[in-house]
């Protein structure tokens, strides 16, 4: 599989694709007046305690207060041999006016503020280092166990340094670490122990609530997070953008220093790979399958739900088959969508109903295996009763709608207007309340143009009986900046 990462630098905002096989697969954007702040660490202030819900609100120095569980408090479940004890009440472990030192693990999302842990973890090119914990782990995506415990015995040899014996914390090792050497694994251990010394400083030289430890810009991030060795070229629009990530590949991923290229062409480079088209695709209800089958996506508050349908697709032999070859594409373009909008925490998917139970299997085993390449953690449920695949998708940060997207403001985010005839009828109500509570001696109708329209034409005749019924002329006037919805009624 090939893959590319695109590049998009402005002033104002950072854009990157991840490209596979020619096809978009996600999208990253960070805006330089709100950037994301998972994986900061601040010095906070305990501003209030939750015994009801075992959590506790953190003034960090953001707009609202940030959240945090008893659950995310380090020494909420260690006796003093470390071992696991039973978990304590929130108020035994923080208290009103406590500073305490936080890390983001989800951004603010909505009216909610971000969400924090005390369980710091910083990120470099191969490990993550922990430095509350003692642990040694590796990521589950190095299965092969001969490697785990190679990687294992050289993390140990460089933690056995003179220089490192004496410095706590834990680590764990990223896939990235596949096939590295000792050399790597020492350089990287070296950089955390010092990152972490300036972290400290920080924390001892400023007063809560203060900001730390920032992470890194998205450009880099993406170099950090997201490059592999099958990464064929790194595309950037920018020059100094270009020459930044030049630098940071020759010194920590220097195995791909030939593929990063700087892309100068008028064209801006997002029209070039079809990116910006995909993006607004991203933004609609409706996918269109190539079979003529479409997904319809509907993301709310609690939960995401993604519906199935054959649409114009007739198949070539039986309805079975129709169903389950749409099931099958569907399964694959929502592992997509998924990925591309960012779509998080609960997720329904009603694929068509199939009575073949190995068709079943198929298209489950299908998604499951769709979703191998996601980033993000996720977990299954299996299908309900009702016939619903149920599943779970890690959310960090805003999905791509509500990044890019506000609500409208005519519908107030419903997605659905008053007809204009419904519109009318209300008019007819309102001029009767004002008729019962006021004399005038003539109304004026002031509303949109559809509403007016149809009050001239279809409902013509109603308002020559309502004139005839309350005697008193009712005039009509068009509002241009009136939504389809907005009318007044005015006495003269």
């Amino acid at each position: 599989m090939s893959e590319e990462i695109l590049m998009n630098i402005t002033p104002m905002e950072s854009r990157v694709a991840l490209v596979e096989n020619g096809v978009l697969q996600e999208v990253y954007v960070e805006r330089a007046r709100s950037r994301g702040i998972v994986g900061n660490i601040y010095k906070g202030k305990v501003v209030r305690v939750l015994p009801g819900m075992q959590a506790a609100f953190v003034d960090i120095g953001l707009e609202r207060a940030a959240f945090i569980h008893a659950r995310e408090v380090v020494a909420r479940n260690q006796d003093r041999n470390g071992d696991e004890a039973q978990e304590r009440p929130i108020y035994e472990l923080v208290h009103e006016g406590q500073s305490l030192v936080v890390q983001v693990t989800k951004d603010p999302l909505g009216s909610k503020g971000a969400r924090l842990t005390t369980h710091i973890s910083i990120p470099a090119r191969y490990l993550v280092h922990m430095p509350k914990h003692n642990h040694l782990g590796i990521s589950l995506r190095i299965e092969s166990l001969q490697e785990r415990e190679r990687l294992r015995q050289l993390v140990e040899l460089c933690l056995d340094d003179e220089e490192n014996r004496t410095r706590p914390g834990g680590f764990i090792l990223r896939t990235a670490a596949e096939g590295i050497g000792v050399d790597e694994i020492r350089a990287d251990i070296l950089f955390l122990h010092r990152l972490w010394e300036t972290v400290e400083e920080n924390i001892r030289n400023n007063k809560a609530p203060a900001n730390v430890y920032e992470d890194l810009p998205l450009h880099l991030r993406t170099v950090r997070d997201l490059v592999n060795p099958d990464i064929e070229k790194i595309r950037i629009d920018s020059r100094e953008t270009y020459e930044k990530v030049a630098r940071f590949v020759a010194k920590l991923v220097p195995e791909i220093d030939g593929r990063v290229e700087y892309y100068p062409g008028e064209r801006p480079i997002f029209d070039l790979f079809g990116v910006e088209d995909e993006i607004n695709k991203a933004l609609s209800r409706k996918v269109q399958l190539k079979s003529g089958g479409y997904l319809i996506i509907d993301q709310t508050e609690a939960m995401t739900t993604i519906d199935v349908n054959t649409g114009a697709f007739v198949g070539h032999r039986n309805l079975e088959e129709t169903i389950f070859k749409t099931n099958l594409e569907a399964s694959v373009a929502i592992a997509r969508q998924l990925r591309l909008r960012n779509l998080g925490g609960i997720i329904i998917i009603d694929f068509i109903d199939m009575d073949d139970c190995e068709h079943q299997r198929q298209v489950q085993r299908s998604f499951e295996k769709a979703m191998e390449q996601d980033h993000a953690k996720t977990n299954f449920t299996g299908v309900s009763e009702l016939g619903l695949v149920e599943m779970t998708r890690k959310r960090t940060r805003e999905s791509l709608e509500n990044v890019l997207c506000e609500h409208c403001p005519t519908c107030e985010g419903r997605g659905t207007l008053k007809t204009a005839e419904t519109v009318c009828y209300e008019i007819f109500r309102e001029i009767l309340r004002a008729v019962r509570a006021y004399d005038g001696e003539s109304y004026t109708v002031l509303a949109s143009e559809s509403v007016i329209d149809r009050m001239l034409d279809e409902e013509s005749d109603n308002v020559a009986d309502l004139e005839e019924f309350i005697a008193k002329p009712i005039r009509f006037q068009v509002e241009p900046i009136y939504s389809q919805e907005q009318f007044d009624v005015v006495l003269v």
